[in-house]
């Protein structure tokens, strides 16, 4: 979700609304769940990855954390793995504003590689799905690269040399824009510059297909999902959103869309943000702008910040989404665009998460729930990483390399 700020988007982490005492604790994972392979397209952990004194390999306590995933809570809930978000706030464009960002997405890259290498034990980096397939049959977790805003690309021709060097580095999933309209595209939360599609972001579609990467079209506006529809050899991907039906803003999409994602073999991936209103007052605004630069904050000033965050959600939640609400949004979902077009993102650590599923530790609750309303084991796995490999899969096969 992050938070759009006078400079810029706020990249953070959300909320445990105190954390696994409050909700019950994480629940017993049941064969089926442990059995899946599961991923979650949409990650924003790698914001914690430069913490001092934060541990990725650590089980860390919601209670008095606000990050959301790490390999203990992955281990505990059972997620084998996903999709590492490389997010870049939007700035001018302008040469200037291209090569800070191109900075920092680069240095943010790195430092996935970096912390994930010192836990390769544990968590392999992967590029395909036959990788990550192969890693989880011997019982390794498994972490793909995305990047979120396409804006670090920077424009013309190096903009498409750009694209292809974060390939290089091992990029899959790439998301056309965030919350404000940049160089390629419209966003759905912005006033239309370009109707959709810029000359250069039809260039960024057509590169897309070359290189086999995964178009990410959550955030995109609607002209840009048609425009995007019409022109890309691969399906699409929304990383991590949800139907209007189920609440209406333009960071969801429509069931017509959605249909036509699906009609064109791509998916839309279960979000848990805007099913609610948002609740950005004064506070948890100024606490947004904190948590962005988290990772430049002294131990010490990182737990004040998780208590601030933290006690601001037992009294006002960011968002006042149900368990209950939720389950019937990814049910609407599935009914609409079909169970093989379905997939999960719930935009941990990027402003995800509600009460009942508050990290990844809670996520056998989703399971458990579909299975006792009558969901097969086949349909589960296609919605846990089946149909997200599938779409990857489908892009890999079209590079033209």
């Amino acid at each position: 979700m992050k938070k759009t700020t006078t400079a810029s988007l706020a990249l953070t982490s959300l909320f445990a609304l105190a954390g696994c005492a409050a909700s019950g604790g994480a629940p017993q994972v049941d064969d089926t769940h442990r059995r899946l392979l599961t991923l979650d397209a949409h990650l924003d952990t790698p914001v914690h990855f430069g913490r001092a004194g934060w541990d990725f390999g650590e089980r860390h306590d919601p209670a008095v954390e606000v990050a959301q995933v790490d390999l203990g809570r992955m281990r505990e809930g059972s997620l084998d793995g996903g999709f590492f978000a490389i997010f870049t706030d939007q700035g001018p464009l302008t040469s200037e504003g291209y090569a800070a960002a191109r900075a920092h997405a680069l240095a943010r890259s790195q430092l996935i590689d970096t912390t994930l290498a010192r836990h390769a034990d544990r968590i392999g980096v992967v590029t395909t799905a036959a990788e990550a397939r192969r890693l989880d049959a011997v019982g390794k977790l498994v972490a793909f690269k995305s990047i979120e805003n396409s804006y670090p690309l920077g424009d013309g021709a190096a903009a498409m040399a750009a694209l292809a060097d974060f390939q290089r580095q091992g990029v899959r999933l790439v998301g056309i824009v965030h919350s404000k309209n940049n160089q390629f595209a419209d966003s759905s939360t912005d006033k239309p510059t370009w109707n959709g599609l810029s000359p250069l972001g039809r260039d960024w579609v057509r590169e897309m297909n070359r290189l086999g990467m995964v178009i990410d079209a959550s955030h995109a506006s609607d002209a840009t999902v048609d425009q995007m529809l019409a022109l890309s050899a691969s399906p699409l991907l929304l990383s991590h959103s949800n139907s209007r039906t189920s609440y209406d803003h333009p960071r969801n999409i429509d069931d017509a869309r959605i249909r036509k994602i699906a009609a064109g073999g791509g998916a839309i991936c279960a979000s848990t943000i805007y099913l609610s209103e948002l609740k950005m007052g004064p506070q948890r605004a100024a606490l947004f702008d904190r948590l962005e630069h988290i990772g430049t904050l002294a131990p010490a000033e990182q737990a004040a910040l998780s208590r601030e965050w933290l006690a601001l959600d037992a009294v006002e939640p960011l968002w006042q989404t149900s368990f209950e609400q939720y389950i019937a949004s990814l049910k609407h979902l599935i009914a609409v665009a079909g169970i093989d077009h379905v997939c999960m993102g719930a935009d941990f650590d990027g402003g995800g998460g509600l009460a009942g599923l508050d990290n990844v530790a809670h996520l056998p609750r989703i399971t458990e729930r579909l299975k006792a309303d009558g969901m097969s084991d086949a349909d589960l796995a296609k919605l846990w990483s089946g149909n997200l490999l599938r779409v990857l899969e489908t892009a890999e096969k079209g590079a033209s390399l």
